[in-house]
């Protein structure tokens, strides 16, 4: 294996966080407006993702792969 020049703090997984406070206010909200939260998520993503990972995942979602 190659010996890259890597940042340690690359390597780590982002890690995140809620209380258990945010986690009871979470819950509490309608499931209409986590929805949206997702789906805005979802366009978030598939806009920022690169066009080999979109296509990747296209196939995936019709069964391709």
């Amino acid at each position: 294996m190659k010996n890259r020049n890597i940042n340690r703090n690359q390597d780590r997984p982002f890690l995140y966080y809620k209380s258990k406070e945010e986690i009871e206010a979470y819950r509490k909200k309608p499931v209409k407006l986590k929805l949206q939260w997702l789906q805005a998520q979802m366009e978030f993503f598939h806009k920022a993702m690169p066009a080999k990972a979109n296509k990747i995942r296209e196939k995936f979602e019709e069964g391709e792969i």
